[in-house]
């Protein structure tokens, strides 16, 4: 693939996904990095704003395989890893792949099922394999989660403690369409379902070599130092308790790198790492409770970060 070509293929994906999602560019392109540099997403928002449909239409336009799991209370661990069991006819165990044998898990309410199922489904995210009764099975290449959560109604669930948000690329909200752009949601799904003109223009495999591509794109020291230096301002800032880790720096790198592909370049530019820097950190921030009392958000904070950290001139 040349350059111009995984431009190009990036932008049919996106031409594909907004055949169903309407109005929300940047977070079909958040979705679309958070899969190119093998990253899991997690978006919060209120029902019917598409979450679950963005992550279907994605999966669709890719060619990927995808399975949803909607989580409750007595969804278990072994529904996420699978389990052996003895097969009728010869009497020897065999093991049933649960729903993270596929390419794209959309897990729907994540923070309505049981920390041991959410610890269940965190390890499959970390390690991408699962081990049942001493064997290890890979997941399929690519595998990606896409979570969703309420941010209402938290009565009955367990929210994700900040150790296992951790675990997560990136965080990112639907948010509500303007008028018009619900006027064409009620037009488009008059009779018909947006998801069925969806086609794939791409294959597993040729999203497992974006991913290769991805790795392959140049970082300057500089923009290694902006990447570091933005992450650590986290830790010193009063108004943050809990700051970004050396995970959050990793990220913000990969994520980078999938978004200077996306623009048909192989090198990364500060305006990458500016760009990503929100959607990558904020998630992984506790404020002080001193922030709270100001009604500062996470957001703002970080924009305050952004300018105050000067980003490098890369020639």
């Amino acid at each position: 693939m040349s350059e111009m070509n995984h431009k190009e293929i990036c932008n049919r994906i996106i031409d594909e996904m907004k055949k169903v999602i309407v109005g929300k560019d940047e977070q079909l392109r958040l979705l679309l990095i958070s899969l190119l540099s093998k990253g899991h997403i997690l978006i919060e928002d209120i029902p019917g704003v598409g979450k679950t449909t963005a992550a279907s239409a994605m999966a669709k336009a890719t060619g990927l395989d995808a399975k949803r799991v909607q989580f409750t209370p007595d969804v278990m661990a072994t529904d996420i890893s699978g389990f052996t069991a003895p097969d009728h006819k010869t009497g020897e165990f065999v093991y049933k792949p649960g729903v993270c044998m596929t390419n794209i898990l959309i897990a729907d309410e994540i923070n309505r099922t049981s920390p041991k199922t959410q610890s269940a489904l965190l390890e499959v995210m970390e390690e991408r394999q699962v081990t049942v009764d001493g064997v290890t099975y890979k997941l399929p290449e690519p595998f990606m989660v896409v979570a969703t959560q309420n941010p209402l109604g938290y009565v009955g669930t367990y929210p994700l403690p900040e150790a296992q948000l951790d675990r997560f690329m990136m965080k990112t909200s639907m948010g509500y369409p303007s008028v018009d752009q619900e006027m064409r949601i009620v037009a488009d799904r008059h009779g018909a379902n947006p998801l069925d003109v969806v086609v794939p223009v791409t294959t597993a495999e040729e999203v497992v070599a974006l991913q290769k591509e991805v790795e392959q794109v140049h970082v300057d020291e500089a923009v290694q130092q902006y990447i570091v230096e933005l992450v650590c301002a986290t830790r010193t800032h009063g108004l943050i308790a809990l700051a970004a880790s050396p995970r959050a720096s990793l990220s913000l790198m990969r994520a980078a790198c999938a978004a200077a592909l996306l623009d048909g370049r192989n090198y990364v530019i500060p305006r990458d790492v500016s760009d990503m820097y929100e959607a990558i950190v904020a998630h992984r921030l506790m404020l002080a409770p001193e922030a709270k009392i100001e009604r500062l958000t996470a957001s703002q904070l970080l924009a305050a970060i952004k300018d105050a950290v000067k980003a490098p001139i890369v020639k």
